[in-house]
């Protein structure tokens, strides 16, 4: 399925929205404090939902930034664009993921580096 960018740039602003409203959901749940009750499993059960919920604020928070960034430079006229190479980013990709700042060679790459 071939996408436009007026496509692409819709699908990230719901993105953005629905991760703006998943980190403040689960800002309201984190405010909850473990206290201490008859059993010790529940206050670990607590702990672990409360770990595991910061795990994913994170990183919607970090996807939030790249979502931003990816409309900056649709505002810019840059999207789309290989912040690595200058390459243009395949619109597979893109439609795959369309906040991803690099192409596939690059991100390869950088994946292949880390590893």
């Amino acid at each position: 399925m071939i996408t436009s960018y007026e496509q692409l740039k819709a699908m990230l602003l719901q993105q953005r929205e629905a991760l703006r409203m998943k980190v403040q959901t689960l800002d309201t749940t984190a405010l909850d404090g473990t206290g201490y009750t008859n059993h010790q499993a529940d206050d670990a059960t607590q702990v672990f939902d409360q770990a595991r919920d910061l795990a994913i604020r994170t990183s919607s928070e970090h996807t939030l930034r790249l979502i931003d960034d990816a409309l900056a430079k649709f505002e810019r006229g840059t999207y789309g664009v290989c912040e690595r190479c200058g390459r243009e980013i395949d619109i597979a990709r893109l439609e795959a993921i369309p906040y991803t700042p690099l192409c596939l060679a690059c991100a390869e790459t950088r994946q292949y580096r880390r590893g």
